[in-house]
């Protein structure tokens, strides 16, 4: 038994885990497979495999008022919450990274607590709370309420940057006449610039995918573009949604690339 021990695992002895790790990615992106397919069918309904081959639906989109004015509202949201999300949620990651906060522990529960709540309960109660302050169907509505679900995900994300970081070479800068935030910005930022961007790239999608809060909290002008997916589908079955969610889907990726991207020169 002890001759055995330390000595390298074959490609052989791990054909299964390779096989078995392959079918849960293919089940995973299967769904996401047959979306983008459907997309080029010419059919008027959601069919796969398509008998014949199309790009109408993608016209369909771009040439709609309604959904170029949904995918307006979405971008404006997304791209005001990870202004809003970023910076609110790098500043407190850094303080909790220090621990200088006197209910510390109280305010990182607090600030994670909506990714552990369900979805439907924040926009139960965001729908109600607008109500009373008169923020329904308004950008600045959707604003806070995605900022609120896109905070955790930056300060967990700064948060694991701040981690790997020494906070001596802050102090070093400190120490030689350097303001709090002249050290964090010339010193501490440039060190943990990824993470800071990976975090507003979290955000940006976040917003711009959310639907469940916006179905309670948008309509009319205001109306999002998940909401408008959401309502085609439930009316009736609309092979455009095929099209804007192979759009997501390539938005999604491009973003998550350009992230690695950034991190890889830096």
């Amino acid at each position: 038994m002890s001759g055995d021990i330390g000595l390298p695992i074959s490609h052989r002895q791990r054909l299964w885990l390779y096989a078995l790790s392959g079918l849960v990615l293919l089940f995973l992106i299967a769904p996401s497979i047959i979306i983008v397919i459907m997309s080029f069918s010419d059919s008027t309904l959601l069919q796969f495999p398509p008998q014949q081959w199309s790009l109408r639906w993608y016209q369909t989109y771009f040439q709609s008022l309604e959904w170029r004015d949904a995918t307006i509202v979405s971008v404006k949201v997304a791209i005001m919450t990870t202004l809003v999300a970023t910076p609110l949620g790098t500043v407190a990651a850094y303080a909790i990274n220090r621990g200088t906060l006197r209910f510390n522990c109280t305010i990182n529960a607090l600030l994670t607590a909506s990714l552990i709540v369900p979805v439907i309960l924040i926009g139960i109660g965001t729908f109600f709370l607008y109500a009373r302050i008169g923020l329904n169907n308004t950008l600045t509505g959707l604003v806070i309420a995605h900022t609120v679900q896109a905070l955790p995900l930056v300060v967990l994300t700064v948060l694991s940057g701040l981690r790997s970081y020494d906070m001596n070479q802050e102090r070093v800068a400190r120490s030689l006449g350097a303001g709090r935030v002249a050290a964090f910005w010339q010193v501490t930022m440039p060190q943990i610039r990824f993470s800071i961007v990976s975090g507003a790239l979290f955000a940006f999608i976040t917003s711009f995918d959310e639907v469940v809060v916006s179905l309670f909290i948008s309509g009319g002008e205001t109306t999002t573009l998940t909401r408008r997916m959401f309502n085609a589908l439930r009316d009736q079955i609309d092979p455009t949604i095929a099209a804007i969610s192979t759009c997501l889907i390539v938005l999604s990726v491009v973003l998550l690339s350009v992230g690695q991207m950034f991190g890889r020169r830096h």
